[in-house]
């Protein structure tokens, strides 16, 4: 729910701005990232999560991922948005900050949902691929490497 007020609350020109996409290229950015996460229960996870522009700066997207942690099996499922301050990569490192929801399972526990907080940098990219650091809060602290595809 939070994360819809968020989206309803992009302001109409913004979302009816088209990002530059590609003739017969997919608008649906696809990326797989490695996690660490510093809660009550830590743990290592690996995903892979997909987003969508919402206008040239927000992006929206779902993180499934996935590992272990100190009691056994550990996953989780973010629901976010992202706002890019450099969305046409004119510098190298792109800054970006943003918010969702995560919702954390882990075995023997109740799943929890807490509201997230992120931040992340956009590095370089080579190749069709960039990489990425973000550092997020909810439900505990967790800092990632992020692996995407750029266009």
């Amino acid at each position: 729910m939070v994360v819809a007020a968020a989206f309803a609350s992009v302001p109409a020109s913004l979302s009816a701005q088209s990002p530059a996409v590609q003739p017969g290229a997919s608008p649906i950015t696809v990326e797989v990232r490695l996690d660490a996460l510093f809660a009550r229960v830590d743990a290592i996870h690996a995903g892979v999560g997909a987003t969508v522009p919402l206008g040239n700066y927000v992006r929206a997207g779902i993180v499934g991922a996935t590992g272990l942690s100190g009691d056994g099996h550990s996953a989780r499922i973010d629901v976010l948005a992202r706002f890019h301050l450099d969305p046409f990569r004119e510098s190298r490192w792109a800054p970006y900050a943003g918010g969702g929801l995560t919702t954390r399972f882990d075995r023997g526990r109740n799943a929890h949902t807490y509201l997230m907080l992120l931040a992340g940098i956009d590095g370089p990219a080579a190749n069709g691929l960039g990489t990425s650091v973000e550092a997020a809060l909810g439900g505990g602290g967790r800092v990632g490497i992020i692996l995407r595809r750029t266009r």
